[in-house]
């Protein structure tokens, strides 16, 4: 199998990019970027551990619930949640992350590239609490490179069709799924215990 192992292989293949595409980074949240944060529910949050590690972690409350204070700045609300604590570990030792906003059924997506720290600060908590009870944490990210990301792949995904999604007949509900992975758990207790998270332990 021949393998890419030089960047000027890898440009040699991909040839250079776009006009557009090399020109429109930002270093800033400007107006269209805040406009599009305002309308997101859900972002993927990506970090690493101090040897470049990474992980992926999914966020999502209603729209607009990362507050862009400036356009330097954003603040993400910590629910409640598994206490695995995955990115707040990472962050701990490598404070580089980057999040990536999606607005459902729009064609682009938002990259927002910076440094964060967590911070517990209870009138920020308070201000970006939910259903009456206040953010477990914060965590503050400072924007350093900002862009749009083109639809090419939602749209290859087809991830806004309803009428496009497959079958999901015979995939596993999560009880299942872990009481298998895990061993020695019944998979109606898992349920339950997992039902019951989201039924009352949402906010």
């Amino acid at each position: 199998m021949s393998e890419i192992e030089t960047t000027s292989e890898l440009q040699s293949l991909y040839g250079a990019p776009s006009m557009l595409a090399s020109k429109k980074s930002l270093d800033h949240i400007d107006a269209h970027a805040r406009d599009f944060i305002a309308r997101s529910p859900f972002l993927v949050l990506s970090t690493a551990d101090a040897d470049g590690w990474p992980d992926a972690s999914p966020r999502g409350d209603p729209p607009g619930f990362v507050a862009v204070e400036d356009e330097h700045t954003l603040l993400l609300p910590d629910r409640l949640g598994n206490n695995r604590v995955d990115s707040f570990k990472n962050v701990m030792v490598n404070p580089k992350v980057g999040l990536l906003f999606l607005v459902p059924g729009h064609q682009h997506s938002l990259r927002v590239n910076g440094t964060a720290r967590l911070v517990t600060d209870p009138a920020l908590c308070a201000r970006l609490g939910m259903q009456g009870k206040p953010a477990r944490a914060v965590l503050e990210i400072t924007a350093r490179e900002v862009f749009f990301h083109c639809g090419k792949s939602l749209i290859r995904s087809r991830v806004w069709q309803p009428e496009q999604w497959p079958d999901r007949t015979g995939l596993a509900s999560l009880g299942a799924a872990l009481a298998d992975q895990i061993g020695g758990l019944e998979k109606e207790a898992t349920e339950a215990i997992i039902a019951e998270g989201i039924a009352k332990r949402l906010y």
